[in-house]
């Protein structure tokens, strides 16, 4: 079938303020832009914290984090709490239809980015704010990350083994957040266009991470089950696990009866198909110690690529537990194009960024614009909003941008 290729601008009338930090709401803007909206990154004089994690040189400067985080975005600095900061901060609000501030309310207010002062700049703002617990609970002035969300929904405690509680490697309760965000952004925008009333949209950390264990915590609240870690197995299925090859590792995940014959019939397990303890996902998963044995008895007679390969043909679920090199070199990797190899000023080599991780059939998911140095196109912004060069020299001399 033959489809139309153009760029993706959805989102093409749509400016966005991102005076996020971090994950959470930098990603959200991130998100916007991949969509085609002109997104504007405000930064602290001397750059936000964000921008010099996780450095890719060994003086420090811009980070991996940084470069994921800021694709398809212009950047400004600006000190919105400094005197004389007022007018540029009003005019900004004024040109924009979103605001996004992963930020506590008390700074938002300082900063004169709450929602009460720039809903009467622009009646139609949309403020997108995430926190670690949202507004109006016991914790609600609390601060957080992603791993205090990890750890209090109970995803920690069952991660790992019984001894220790284990919080996943990647912050995916930042990543949740900032797509559903985006997602409640996106809503609101298309009310807007039917109403013309902007509004706030609210994510939080922490609704965040028990929307994504609301599975086990309605077990929990019905069955009083009480569930402990047990590894990489399930309990809900089986086998499901980790097992060791002769030249590494690699994930086995069989669910559903059908999956289960193909499982024994490759591993010569066909005695267990008739075995009550196996008869079920729920009993295959109460027993699943047994069938992760098996598996891993067979998977040590071969290397991960024979081993994959066999569970292929017999069409199981399975994949090679791959270190960070492996990823960026798997063929599929390649194939799919998932990575733009980005160039940034100083940095040596290219930086492999994912843009949008969704296809859409009539659109070229391409990243257009690297991430921008820090101030690069303030001078651009301050003209386009009717600043005159004095001006902004005065605001300069002012540290004020």
């Amino acid at each position: 079938m033959f489809y139309k290729r153009f760029e993706l601008k959805i989102l093409k009338n749509i400016r966005v303020l991102d005076f996020g930090r971090y994950i959470a709401g930098p990603y959200c803007g991130a998100l916007l832009g991949d969509l085609g909206a002109e997104v504007i990154r405000i930064e602290r004089l001397d750059g936000s914290e964000d921008r010099f994690i996780h450095p890719l040189k060994d003086e420090g400067g811009e980070g991996a984090m940084f470069m994921q985080m800021n694709r398809n975005k212009k950047g400004m600095t600006l000190n919105p709490t400094k005197e004389g900061s007022a007018t540029i901060v009003e005019k900004l609000i004024k040109s924009a239809d979103v605001v996004i501030a992963n930020l506590p309310p008390q700074t938002l207010k300082r900063m004169g980015i709450d929602y009460e002062t720039i809903s009467k700049y622009n009646p139609g703002i949309i403020l997108t704010t995430v926190s670690a617990f949202g507004a109006g609970g016991p914790y609600s002035e609390r601060v957080g990350f992603d791993g205090v969300g990890q750890a209090m929904s109970g995803a920690a405690y069952l991660t790992g083994g019984e001894s220790e509680p284990v919080k996943a490697y990647s912050p995916y309760i930042d990543y949740g957040t900032a797509s559903l965000t985006a997602m409640g952004t996106l809503a609101a925008i298309i009310e807007r266009n039917e109403t013309g009333k902007g509004q706030i949209v609210e994510g939080a950390l922490f609704a965040t991470s028990l929307a994504f264990m609301n599975t086990h915590l309605i077990e929990q609240s019905i069955t009083k089950k009480n569930r402990k870690a047990i590894g990489n197995r399930s309990p809900y299925a089986g086998p499901v696990d980790m097992v060791e090859t002769k030249d590494g590792w690699i994930v086995v995940q069989v669910l559903g009866d059908t999956l289960f014959k193909r499982w024994a019939n490759l591993v010569g397990a066909e005695d267990l198909l008739d075995d009550d303890r196996f008869s079920t996902d729920i009993n295959r998963g109460v027993n699943g110690e047994i069938l992760s044995k098996k598996t891993s008895d067979w998977a040590s007679q071969y290397t991960n690529e024979e081993a994959l390969n066999l569970l292929a043909n017999a069409n199981v679920p399975a994949g090679p537990v791959n270190d960070l090199q492996d990823a960026l070199d798997d063929p599929h990797v390649k194939a799919m194009n998932f990575f733009q190899d980005l160039e940034y000023p100083g940095i040596p080599g290219k930086s492999p960024v994912m843009g949008l991780p969704v296809k859409l059939s009539n659109s070229d998911n391409t990243i257009d614009r690297r991430p921008p140095i820090l101030g690069e196109h303030t001078e651009e912004i301050l003209i386009d909003l009717g600043f005159t060069n004095d001006e902004i020299d005065e605001f300069k001399e002012k540290r004020i941008i």
